[in-house]
């Protein structure tokens, strides 16, 4: 009698692999730039003269400040444990009022006024990543408590009346025209952008962070010194905040107290809305600066819209600014692979 075969299971097909045009639409990145394109274009629909050279050229001056405050917010996502820094506005703002009474609106100080609005804002990154990792305050909690310290000792420091202005070489490195009218923010912020992806993308600091913010065990385990990423990035983001300090003071000339409070959530969005997601690990420089620019295209587009103002001020363009973020958040933070 002979013994039946049994039949060879059938060949596994692997998983079909997603077209190239499926891909690109769960891309955050292009997502983000689609849109960025279309609010442009509604708003050229409502003022024509935004499709001027002149215009795109403000618009993305305008988006620079956000896009500069918000690589070291991305920095500080990246790197998971629920990072977040809130305390970017209020650092922004301290490196400007630092900045402008060095300065004095004379060349003479300039050197010193940059080195010291930095070491001071530095300064700041290193108490909130102290906080965090030393005396494991959640940093929601830690970074909002820096803005009250922060807050606290610019009205020290100034009296409630921030003296000084910018120095005229740093006027001209932000608002001085270039090549086809191009003011040098852009340059800096587009060398700075080249950079930061570098960093991200071709560094082993960059390999490190989005070890430690997808698996911070299994980073630790792989000889990662978790703490000493975590630490540079809390740094990163305070000297990042306080560069776009000094880019704003350079473009306003003058500062006040409230500088760089609009950046605080703007900067978390700009990511956000990037594909940064906020469970660390994943995501990208690249998507924040088109974020920055989404961000700044939708407050154009409201305005021109004339929504806000009068007696509601800006409450309505905040709670358009809000649901933007929700919807972002629920259209990515849903998808798996933001999760592995």
């Amino acid at each position: 009698m002979s013994t039946p075969t049994v039949p060879a299971p059938a060949a596994q097909q692997a998983p079909e692999r997603p077209s190239a045009a499926r891909r690109l639409l769960r891309d955050p990145v292009a997502i983000s730039a689609a849109v960025t394109l279309l609010l442009w274009t509604a708003t050229v629909l409502y003022s024509p003269s935004f499709a001027g050279w002149g215009q795109v050229v403000t618009l993305l001056t305008v988006a620079s400040f956000l896009g500069v405050i918000a690589i070291g917010q991305t920095l500080v996502i990246i790197a998971g444990g629920e990072g977040i820094d809130l305390s970017v506005g209020a650092t922004a703002t301290l490196s400007a009022i630092i900045a402008s009474r060095f300065m004095a609106g004379s060349d003479e100080g300039f050197l010193t006024a940059v080195l010291l609005a930095l070491a001071a804002c530095c300064v700041v990154g290193a108490v909130n990543a102290v906080g965090v990792l030393v005396f494991r305050v959640p940093p929601l909690v830690m970074t909002l408590g820096m803005i009250a310290v922060v807050t606290g000792f610019i009205r020290l420091y100034t009296g409630g009346r921030p003296e000084g202005s910018a120095a005229p070489l740093l006027r001209t490195l932000v608002t001085g025209d270039t090549v086809a009218g191009i003011p040098g923010v852009l340059w800096l912020w587009l060398g700075l952008t080249v950079l930061v992806i570098w960093l991200l993308r071709r560094s082993p600091f960059g390999w490190r962070l989005y070890a430690v913010g997808g698996n911070p065990s299994t980073a630790y385990l792989s000889g990662v010194n978790t703490s000493a990423v975590k630490f540079a990035a809390y740094v990163l983001s305070s000297l990042f905040a306080g560069v776009g300090g000094l880019l704003l003071l350079g473009y306003a000339q003058n500062v006040y107290t409230s500088l760089g409070t609009d950046y605080m959530l703007n900067s978390v969005a700009a990511a956000v809305i990037g594909g940064t997601a906020l469970i660390g690990g994943v995501g990208g420089y690249l998507g924040t600066a088109i974020g920055a620019v989404l961000l700044t295209v939708l407050d154009t587009l409201l305005r021109v819209a004339q929504v806000g103002g009068g007696e509601w001020g800006d409450a309505p363009r905040q709670i358009i600014y809000g649901a933007v973020l929700i919807i972002v958040l629920t259209a990515y933070g849903r998808q798996r692979r933001l999760r592995q």
